[in-house]
């Protein structure tokens, strides 16, 4: 199997069904829950667990019950956690996540404390790397070694986006939000082409319903999203950045891996649970067939 190595967030979800999100400051009932794990890094190696790869994350969490939690349910889902440092003292971070009748989600999230920074990990020479923003000195460390390795580092551009980061990168995947943070324009595919312009690797911006955009030889390419019926949007964007990373590291080209990448997303929307939801590679390959 492909080995990938991720670095970035691990953390824990509260996940509550809603017909529609709060607005005001009182009770509300839920019509389901979960607990599940949760974090940029960590659901994006869940998917490429899913998706037939090897996944070894280096991420960081508390020796608390909440770091136990995620730790157990990482390792449940066929993620090596070899180099998930459980930190003695340190606070794990969760979040509470409200889920419409739509689909859409709002999160509110308690960042983890007191981590340190422990790099000394121990891996298989990954054939990629996928770094998420919310752990700088792990995602540099990421990808750096992929530099050094000559392989695909992968960045999930999400906000803020140091623009060390950005360079050490071979890909960057940002979304809209994180585009328009870095470049400082309102506009995506003028913030497409400021991104290129600035950073030396390949640009991409994701966009959910609207799909992918990307720059070829200067000229912006767009992929439309797949059209499913939406039920939960949470960690569709971490599942897209594993499938892309994965799919680079079986050498596919960048539309065919944008294609692989989005028809994954698209089919964990389809489902509640967060990244619960992640398809296996055999539903992605037979959705492609049907939809391409």
């Amino acid at each position: 199997m492909t080995d990938i190595l991720l670095a970035g967030q691990a953390v824990l979800d509260f996940i509550f069904d809603l017909d529609d999100l709060p607005t005001r400051a009182e009770k509300y009932r839920a019509k389901q829950g979960q607990i599940i794990g949760g974090g940029c890094a960590a659901n994006a190696a869940v998917a490429v667990a899913r998706l037939g790869g090897t996944a070894h994350l280096a991420a960081r969490v508390g020796a608390d019950q909440i770091g136990g939690l995620i730790v157990g349910g990482l390792r449940a889902d066929g993620v090596n956690t070899d180099n998930v440092a459980l930190v003695p003292g340190g606070r794990s971070s969760y979040s509470a996540i409200n889920i419409d009748a739509a689909g859409e989600r709002q999160i509110v999230n308690l960042r983890g404390e007191g981590l340190g920074e422990p790099l000394d990990w121990t891996h298989p020479t990954p054939r990629a790397v996928l770094a998420d923003t919310r752990w700088h000195a792990g995602a540099l460390h990421a990808l750096t070694l992929a530099r050094a390795l000559g392989i695909p580092g992968v960045l999930d551009g999400e906000a803020p986006i140091s623009q060390d980061l950005a360079e050490a990168a071979s890909h960057v995947a940002f979304s809209v939000q994180g585009i328009c943070d870095f470049t400082g324009e309102t506009d995506k595919i003028a913030a497409l082409k400021e991104a290129d312009r600035r950073l030396p690797g390949w640009v991409a911006v994701t966009d959910g319903a609207d799909g992918v955009y990307f720059l070829d030889h200067g000229v912006v390419r767009h992929i439309p999203s797949f059209t499913v019926e939406v039920v939960d949007t949470l960690g569709a964007g971490d599942v897209w950045h594993g499938a892309f990373t994965l799919a680079l590291a079986e050498e596919m080209n960048v539309e065919d891996a944008i294609l692989f990448a989005s028809a994954t997303a698209a089919l964990k929307c389809t489902k509640l649970g967060g990244r619960a939801g992640t398809p296996d590679r055999a539903t992605v390959i037979a959705f492609l067939k049907e939809n391409t």
